[in-house]
């Protein structure tokens, strides 16, 4: 007969074993996607040397934005390896609000410092790859945050949809911004200044590096919106 008690099929049917050993690897997944996260941070902040250009202060922003601020943002949520863990929910969505903000901050500095870079260098806009996924990742950035706003807000701003529909929505935002960020970052080592910069193997392993808090953000987005099945016995 049908039971009311609802479960998330991620697990299913692992043993008492393998189910820890699943916990585990999750965790020290997450513990991994922090440190690399803020690892990529601080080697494009090292490589840019922030301050011998205007262009210097672009790449410092945006990794400060989309690589820190933004994985730790998403990730705060997870109940596996985060420093947030012990916060209350209530706590983790002002935590989520403040790294949020810093991204839009960080993001319009760091498109600041390229406009007036390439303004003083008399270069044209938007004639990369990279500057072209940027200009993409900065939209939806902005209208992930207008959905988070529609989310803490709904009864002020009129929105006729339900709240578990409209944190759907905003989760599915937030993963696609999250997915285009990642691609922006990886475009940006294919730039003259990145190539010439870094070479042979430790490029490609920087190149890589986005890639695995990229799918550790997926999966915790997916897994906690994924539909939810009714157990039946």
């Amino acid at each position: 007969m049908p039971s009311d008690v609802e479960y998330s099929p991620v697990g299913e049917g692992l043993g008492m074993r393998d189910f820890w050993l699943y916990v585990w690897m999750r965790r020290v997944a997450a513990i991994a996607a922090h440190a690399t996260g803020a690892g990529l941070t601080l080697v494009i902040c090292l490589l840019s040397r922030p301050g011998t250009s205007l262009f210097s202060w672009h790449p410092v922003c945006m990794s400060l934005a989309y690589c820190l601020c933004l994985t730790e943002g998403i990730l705060l949520f997870s109940a596996e390896g985060s420093p947030f863990c012990f916060k209350s929910r209530k706590c983790k969505v002002r935590l989520h609000w403040f790294f949020q903000a810093l991204v839009l901050i960080a993001a319009a500095t760091g498109l600041g410092f390229m406009v007036a870079s390439k303004n003083v260098s008399e270069l044209p806009h938007l004639v990369s790859w990279h500057s072209l996924l940027g200009t993409c990742t900065l939209a939806a950035t902005a209208l992930q945050a207008a959905c988070g706003i529609a989310v803490v807000f709904p009864k002020l701003l009129r929105v006729s949809s339900s709240p578990s529909r409209l944190k759907l929505y905003h989760a599915t935002c937030g993963l696609v911004v999250y997915l285009l960020a990642t691609v922006t970052v990886m475009s940006a080592m294919f730039s003259d200044w990145f190539q010439a910069t870094v070479k042979g193997v430790a490029w490609w392993a920087l190149l890589l590096l986005p890639l695995f808090p990229a799918l550790v953000v997926m999966n915790q987005i997916t897994n906690a919106y994924l539909p939810r099945k009714k157990m039946t016995s």
